[in-house]
Parts: structure tokens; sequence; C-alpha cells
């Protein structure tokens, strides 16, 4: 068989980590009894993958294999799957250690936000998600067409009594500051579509509109916010001033929009611009504001701040929206992680004040999240049909697993399992996380909203 492959990686991750990653899964590949075509480096941006598809569509290929060396976007994912509509399909990520150091690759979300792209496209895939010095059967396996993602679909939640959080939901509004990213389908959104089912209600506002306000905010609000920050952080004083400075003049400006436009809730573009243009991270203030109980989602994630409202609504509680970042199966775990933003009564111990992994520039928190039980939630799209994904675990008290605020979480289910139905769901990459067991609430407002419910 000739396999043809696209190796995918974006710049701002770890460019010699991922690139000795790439050189063991070449050696993997060449070891089996496939010709392998392609690229040998890293493809970085959209003229050079599809300059490398122009060059595997005449090379009579049996099979396309894109390598997720680093999280990418879904974009180029989609534009291979349609350059080959009638060539089978696979995606080999491979994960990374957890050392409490940066998330140096983030492959796993690149996988994610993939599997939530096919879906929506109609394409079946084949996956794996392991280390190139594990794999042994499990990539003959893939190439084979052993290793489908499948599909999980949603049943009609029990019905029960009308829950009082649908209720309270109509009426709420959200600012989306900015659109969401190229080849984010996970964040796609219709305004009419969410109002008619949950009765939120959006106000698309240009990203400069959250840049002048916080220019112009006041310099002794900024300083007091940052006395009152050190109460809770420490470090403060050891990041770039100035960047530290513009960051915390994004909270104060965050406060007044919400304050002048009644709002309940954001959904953010948090990057590239606000690193690039403004020259300060939204991240801190994301956090602030979450502990206030204003829940933002960032990359302008509007299904995922509604998600949030959900549940905070229903725990009284401060919620995280959470990226999965890792399953390891040996260890029967995942990590849920984001760049700095949860909540700090969220925090296991001391909070540190940190710059962003891979744009650095202040302000993030930093810490491993708290032990304890916890529910996650997602209002998703997947699969063209809107529902509910619900799943349940224990977060461990363990080593902060990579640097901004992550935790290592045992979910209900084998991490195997969950992995499984992860990308059989094609779950969007955000999911809302809150301490406790909210399960019965949420299925009381699945049945209320008519949503069909999934428990992964």
């Amino acid at each position: 068989m000739r396999v043809g492959i696209l190796p995918l990686g974006r710049p701002t991750f770890d460019v010699p980590f991922a690139e000795e990653k790439l050189e063991a899964m070449l050696a993997s590949l060449d070891a089996g009894p496939n010709e392998v075509v392609g690229p040998r480096g890293l493809l970085f941006d959209a003229n050079a993958t599809r300059d490398a598809m122009s060059e595997l569509a005449s090379a009579d290929i049996d099979h396309l294999l894109l390598l997720q060396v680093t999280f990418t976007d879904a974009s180029m994912t989609v534009a291979a799957a349609n350059a080959f509509p009638d060539t089978p399909l696979s995606i080999w990520a491979v994960p990374e250690p957890r050392l409490g150091g940066r998330l140096r690759l983030n492959a796993f979300c690149g996988l994610n936000l993939a599997s939530h792209a096919l879906g929506l496209n109609t394409r079946s895939f084949g996956w794996l998600y392991a280390d190139a010095a594990t794999v042994t059967t499990e990539l003959d396996d893939l190439l084979a067409g052993r290793r489908m993602s499948g599909k999980l679909d949603a049943t009609p939640a029990p019905q029960t009594a009308p829950s009082d959080v649908a209720a309270a939901l109509r009426g709420k509004r959200i600012g989306r500051i900015g659109a969401r990213p190229d080849g984010f389908d996970t964040c796609r959104y219709d305004a009419d579509t969410l109002e008619s089912l949950t009765g939120v209600q959006v106000e698309a506002l240009e990203l400069d509109t959250l840049f002048d306000a916080a220019r112009d905010a006041d310099a002794d609000a900024a300083a007091a916010l940052k006395v009152e920050a050190e109460d809770t952080l420490t470090g403060l004083d050891d990041v770039n001033q100035d960047e530290l400075d513009k960051s915390l003049r994004l909270k104060l400006a965050l406060d007044k929009i919400r304050a002048d436009r009644k709002f309940d809730a954001f959904a953010i573009r948090c990057w590239p611009e606000t690193f690039t243009e403004y020259g300060g991270a939204v991240c801190g203030p994301v956090s602030m504001l979450g502990e206030a109980r204003v829940p933002c989602a960032c990359e302008a994630d509007v299904y995922g701040a509604v998600t949030q409202m959900m549940l905070q609504e229903v725990s009284g509680e401060a919620v995280f929206l959470v990226d999965l970042v890792d399953m390891d199966l040996s260890d029967n775990t995942g990590v849920v992680w984001h760049c700095g933003q949860a909540p700090i009564s969220m925090a296991e111990g001391q909070a540190d004040a940190t710059i962003h992994t891979n744009r650095k520039m202040p302000l993030l928190y930093e810490f491993a999240l708290k032990p304890g039980e916890v529910t996650f939630v997602r209002l998703s799209q997947a699969h063209g049909q809107t529902k509910m994904i619900l799943s349940h675990g224990e977060m461990l008290k363990r080593p902060m697993a990579y640097t901004g605020t992550s935790g290592v979480v045992r979910f209900d289910d084998d991490a195997g399992a969950v992995l499984d139905r992860v990308i059989a769901s094609g779950l969007e990459h955000h999911m809302a996380l809150a301490y406790g067991d909210h399960r019965p609430a949420l299925r009381q407002l699945a049945a209320t909203l008519d949503l069909p419910l999934l428990e992964i």
C-alpha cells in the first residue's frame, strides 16, 4: 500500500520537540510494509500544506495519513479530506509527558478539533493517539481501517419536572467580542437558533471595542486591581509590568462593557490579536470574571459560554471552560487544561502569576486544580445535531501536569472507553467543568429544552 502523509504542526509550539516526535513517527512508518510518500518535515501553514496535497494527488496514494504532531486548527484537515474524497483517511496524534512544564505539542486538542470538523462533514476516518515508541499492531490496524472513529448519537433525555434553570437562562445576554479563529468549527453558532433554543441573546462586538476601552481605562483603577490580585497571586512583580498593566486593563474594560451593555457572559477571541495588536493577555481577567460568576469563553466560543452559564446556574459555583489535552490509558486518567484562566477557587494550594507559554505575555494564573468530584458538560453541535454531552469524574490530587491551570481527572469509566467516546461523539474541544455532581439537574435541563442527551 502507498501511504501519503501530511505532517501538521504550528511554529508557536516546541518545534524541536515536535521534530523529534515526527522523526520517531516516520521511523515507525518506514519500518512497516507500506511505501510512505509525502513531505517529511512539519507543514506550518496552509500554502505548504496545499502544495504537499497537490504532490500527493499525483502520487496515486491508497491511504491519506495526517500526522497531528502539534495542535493545529481543522482547516487543513477538512481541506485534505475534501481533496481526497475517495481515499481512506486517518489521523495519528502523539501524546506528550506530564512534566509540569509547558504544553509543548497539544496534539490531542488538534485531533479533537479534527474529529469534530470531520463529523460535521460526515467524513469517516481512522485515528490513533499513541507515542511512536509504544505502537505495535496499532499502526497496522489504523492503516488497515480497523481503528475507525464510528459515530455516537444522543438519545432523548429522561422526562422530569421542568427545570428552573431553563427559565433563568431566558433573557440573558452574551457579548461576543471578535470572531472565532479560522478552522475552529467547534466555535460555530447561529444567534437566532441559539435564542430559539435557550432564550439567550448574543451581541457581536469588534475586538477594537475591547482594546479601546482597555486603553481608556483609569490608571489608578488598574493599579488598584493589581493590589487586589496580590491577595491571591504570587509573582506579579516578576512579570513585565507594562504588559501586566495592559492585561489588567482588559479586566476593567470587560467590566465596563458588561455594565454598559448588560451582558451576563462573554465569548472572546483571545488570540492572537490580544497579544499581537494589543499587547497583553486576557486569560487572567477571564479567571477573575469567572470567579465573579461572569463566564467567559475563549476563542469566541458562544456555545461554550452558554454551556458555562448553564452549569453555573445549576451548580451555583464558578465554572471553568477546559480543553481535554491528554488521555493516559496506562494511568487511567486524563488531563484538562487551559492556558491560565481557571477561577481561583479551584486552586490546590498557591496560585502564581505567569505568562502565556506560547505568546510570553502576562497575566495568566498558574496552579493545579484541587481534588474533588467534577461534572463536565457541553451544549454541543457535534455531527450536526444539537445535544447535551455530559461526563463525570474525580479530580485527583496530583502535581501540576502542564503550566497554566490544569488537573488530572479519573473519569467514571476507564480512560480508553472515554477516549473512544470523545472521538466517536465528535465532541467540541471545550467543555465546562464545575465541582460536584450536577448530572441530575443537567439531565432535567436537557429534557426541558428538548435536548437529546449523550453521556460519555
